[in-house]
């Protein structure tokens, strides 16, 4: 597979879900191959948290990006309809854009963020303690890498 250098941000086709996920945190860049393998429909773009893009983008929707224990899913990104969801509702909204069984997982929605929240919260609290921290924010692998942007 060719080597390809990460998206421009003006490359990000209207429409397209942003994940905004920890860069140094082995849980979440686990977690970000798992979505890109099964992005068939090629709708999925990741961005860390620590970049310039999710500062901009999650600002302009009042949400903090030096949260790192916080996942954003954005979605209908530069559409009228464009969104962003946190912590669980994120997730939940992740699965349900991956669709397929994938978005039975959004299911869960029906729950409370009382109920979701601790839930989330805990997995959070533990993530570097179970799945390891990097050093800084690992590359994506060449055939993965057309899907990340603010990789620098």
């Amino acid at each position: 597979m060719v080597e390809r250098e990460p998206l421009p941000r003006d490359a990000i086709a209207p429409g397209s879900v942003i994940v905004f996920y920890d860069g140094v945190c082995g849980f979440c860049n686990g977690t970000v191959r798992f979505l890109a393998a099964r992005d068939r429909a090629d709708r999925f773009r990741f961005a860390p948290l620590q970049g310039a893009l999710a500062r901009e983008l999650l600002l302009a929707h009042d949400a903090n990006p030096s949260d790192l224990d916080t996942m954003y899913t954005m979605v209908d990104y530069g559409l009228p309809t464009e969104r962003v969801f946190s912590r669980a509702r994120g997730i939940l909204r992740v699965m349900r854009e991956l669709g397929g069984f994938w978005s039975l997982i959004s299911l869960f929605g029906v729950l409370p963020d009382a109920v979701l929240d601790p839930a989330y919260g805990l997995l959070a609290r533990n993530r570097y303690r179970i799945w390891g921290r990097y050093d800084e924010c690992p590359l994506p692998s060449p055939e993965m890498r057309r899907k990340f942007v603010d990789t620098e």
